[in-house]
């Protein structure tokens, strides 16, 4: 994991490179392609928030999905990662990105087009 200013644990461009055995370009083109979602990080670069990767280390799908929810309704990559990860009530521990990878991957998207 790597340090940075964002909210949740997130990997940095070159670190997400060397777990995927690719070159730091290739991720770059991933998040333009809308595979992955990256948020500015502590040092300037693009950290890449950990809740949107499978316990083998690749991309969910949904996360295109996610990206192009977020696009439609005017959603950046740092407010979609907010609405992803924040609580959901005063004392549920609960968020949206619990639920990725699980059934619950079309609501989920469909609460991300309502979020406008």
């Amino acid at each position: 994991m790597a340090p940075n200013d964002a909210p949740e644990p997130a990997l940095t461009q070159s670190w997400l490179a060397s777990r995927l055995g690719t070159q730091p370009a290739k991720i770059a083109a991933m998040r333009r392609a809308g595979e992955l979602i990256g948020v500015p990080g502590g040092d300037g670069g693009v950290c890449y928030p950990s809740w949107q990767f499978g316990l083998d280390g690749k991309p969910l799908p949904v996360v295109r999905r996610l990206r192009a929810a977020a696009e439609r309704a005017g959603i950046d990559e740092r407010r979609l990662n907010e609405l992803l990860t924040m609580r959901s009530g005063l004392t549920s521990s609960h968020r949206l990105a619990d639920g990725l990878g699980t059934k619950a991957d079309d609501e989920i998207v469909a609460v991300i087009e309502r979020s406008s």
